[in-house]
């Protein structure tokens, strides 16, 4: 299984402003520090370079960013699926004022509260900084207001910048989370099979 199209839709800063020719594909909602990795990895899922624009600035994109993909499996001529991937605003990391940061959290929150859409959180943790918990807190939260039908996969990035001793601990401690590496392909397939199944099983 593959990704073989993607292409940006939209951006909003909230779910009020989000206006979707197809509000019912389901979505997968890419949730991390600023900084993580978060647009690299998108573009390496999707074999799309330029697809997700990373800020040379952590913290300074805040808005909901949606692209539309087509999974297809490479035995067949058709049977293409397709999806949301949503790249949402980092934290942790952002200098903007209190009043600002404040009514961006606000929008964050009521589009993970509100978007039912969503199948699959994949929550973005950095491998070199696995314990900070800034990173447990957020987990906590979107695992607490998930419902029975949605899922949260925690993903480990910059894995290639790990020693052998550090990945092989990281897999001890975390043996239900996927390892990657963006630049070095690393466990991209294994994640876009992952994500594949969750939305839409073995159809």
């Amino acid at each position: 299984m593959r990704i073989v199209d993607s292409s940006f839709v939209t951006s909003a800063s909230n779910i009020n402003n989000l206006h979707l020719q197809d509000d019912t594909l389901l979505e997968v909602a890419f949730i991390g520090r600023s900084n993580v990795g978060k647009s690299t990895l998108l573009n390496a899922i999707c074999n799309h370079k330029g697809l997700a624009k990373s800020s040379s600035t952590p913290g300074k994109t805040r808005l909901i960013n949606y692209f539309a993909v087509t999974f297809k499996n490479e035995d067949e001529t058709e049977n293409k699926k397709y999806a949301y991937f949503v790249d949402l605003p980092g934290f942790g990391y952002a200098k903007v004022s209190k009043s600002l940061h404040k009514e961006w959290q606000k929008s964050l929150n009521e589009y993970i509260q509100n978007r039912k859409t969503i199948t699959l959180f994949i929550h973005l943790i950095d491998a070199r900084h696995p314990d900070l918990e800034i990173d447990r807190e957020v987990n906590s939260y979107i695992r607490s207001i998930c419902s029975e039908n949605q899922h949260v996969l925690e993903v480990f990035t910059k894995v290639d910048k790990l020693k052998q001793k550090e990945t092989s601990l990281l897999k001890h401690r975390f043996p239900n989370a996927l390892k990657v590496s963006s630049s070095k392909k690393k466990g991209i397939e294994i994640l876009t099979n992952f994500i594949f199944a969750e939305l839409f099983g073995n159809k």
